[in-house]
Formats: C-alpha cells, structure tokens, sequence
C-alpha cells in the first residue's frame, strides 16, 4: 500500500505557491548585471568627462603663451597644478602632449591621455563590455594676439 494519498496535478498547477522565488532567481541576475553596467559606465563617463575639461581648461590657458613651447609648457602647468581637482582622475597616469596643428598652424592642439586602470570597473571586465583603458581627450585653440 501507499499511503492512500494522490497528488493533484490540477490543483498542482492552480497554486502560485513560490512563483515570486521562481521570478527573482530567473530577473535578479540581468539585473544586477544591468545594474553594474550602469555604474562601470556613469564612472568611465565621468572620468572621460573629466579629461575632456582638463584638456579644454589647459588649452584655453594656453593661450596666452608667447609661442609653442611656451604654450607646451602652459598647458602642462596647468594639467599638472588642476589635474588633482579631478576625484576620478589620477596625475601619475595623465600624459599631455601639446602642439600646433598640423592642418592649421594658426591653431594650438593640447591633448590629454589618462590611463583609467586604477578605475574600479575594471573588475566588471568580464561581466559587462567595456571600452578602452586609455581615455584620451583633445582640445584646439586659436592662437591668441592678432
């Protein structure tokens, strides 16, 4: 004998009974993926914004600079003297170049790289796409004094 006692599949199949635990285990982890995508990319954006200003900062104060090397010299006094407001930004991993443009020598090119390897999302490389390490900004300015 068995006990007498049979399952219902209608009733089985009626019952809600733990669909919410069935739900959470199949949407928490596109979630949390999700999620962690959102925060490796609002901090590689906002690093990446924070090389485009300090590239545009120098080369706005570059301005005023006599000719190209001195300009050169501006922009990398002021990258190195304002590069520490940046939270996200580290001044070891910030290289500048700076220099006329080729195209237009009546223009002045200051751009900046920063290695962002330091950054915490680098964690979350296998988990999400993430772009490149080196975030590298430019900017261009009109030579002064005409």
């Amino acid at each position: 004998m068995t006990g007498g006692r049979k399952i219902s599949f209608r009733r089985f199949g009626a019952t809600q009974d733990g669909s919410i635990a069935v739900e959470f285990a199949l949407i928490f982890p596109v979630a949390l993926i999700f999620f962690m995508g959102l925060l490796a990319y609002g901090i590689y954006f906002g690093a990446a914004h924070s090389v485009q200003q300090l590239a545009a900062d120098a080369a706005r104060a570059s301005v005023g600079g006599l000719d190209d090397a001195e300009r050169a010299s501006i922009a990398r006094a002021h990258v190195s003297a304002s590069g520490g407001a940046y939270p996200l930004l580290n001044l070891d991993r910030i290289s500048v170049f700076a220099a006329s443009l080729g195209a237009d020598p009546s223009q002045f090119e200051v751009r900046v790289a920063f290695d962002s390897a330091d950054l915490p999302i680098w964690v979350l490389s296998g988990l999400v796409p993430l772009p490149s390490k080196t975030i590298e900004r430019a900017a261009v300015v009109k030579r002064g004094g005409y």
